[in-house]
């Protein structure tokens, strides 16, 4: 990449501030351009029955829940992208168990693979992508503030299935709201 997509000033090569890896960056507009797989990777960190939850300090949905996960980065399996990025959210270390669920997101081109995982230790701590981070039970999880349908949708099966007593791999695909019909003016 030569030139910035969005104002076409020419671009560099560095590690952006926070970051760790170069990217090409746009001194002239501030733009980070990420060449990334459109997978999302992370995992369900489980330690005594409770789950470790990281409420989000970017955006999108910043201020809400979700599991630690985001994009993969190139060069790295399923398995180690969600434990980079337990790192990264929770300095957290974990150890990927079995998939447990992925989710189709075609309106927005992404996929998500969501591992469950065991903490290794409770020596965890808000990264720089997190304000807060939690251990809960089911009752303890803040339903009403989750981040994404992939993640409300994965932790239901996640405590579904732990009532049961077995772990089922769970697939689906997220459709985008339904658009609410313009209104027409008399």
């Amino acid at each position: 990449m030569n030139f910035c997509s969005h104002c076409g000033t020419r671009v560099v090569v560095r590690v952006p501030t926070g970051d760790t890896l170069p990217r090409h960056v746009c001194d002239a507009c501030g733009t980070i351009h990420y060449q990334n797989p459109k997978i999302v990777v992370g995992c369900i960190p489980e330690w005594d029955n409770r789950i470790l939850l990281c409420r989000r300090a970017i955006e999108p949905r910043r201020g809400l829940w979700t599991v630690p996960a985001g994009f993969m980065e190139n060069g790295e399996t399923t398995g180690d992208g969600a434990r980079r990025e337990t790192l990264e959210e929770a300095h957290a270390r974990v150890e990927i168990d079995s998939l447990f669920a992925l989710y189709n997101i075609p309106h927005i081109s992404q996929v998500y693979m969501l591992f469950r995982a065991r903490l290794l230790d409770l020596d965890f701590s808000a990264g720089e992508e997190t304000l807060e981070v939690r251990l809960c039970g089911e009752t303890e999880v803040p339903w009403d503030d989750i981040a994404f349908a992939t993640v409300r949708n994965t932790l239901t099966h996640y405590f579904n299935d732990r009532r049961k007593g077995r772990f089922e791999f769970h697939i689906g695909t997220i459709e985008p709201l339904p658009r609410s019909p313009a209104r027409s003016g008399t």
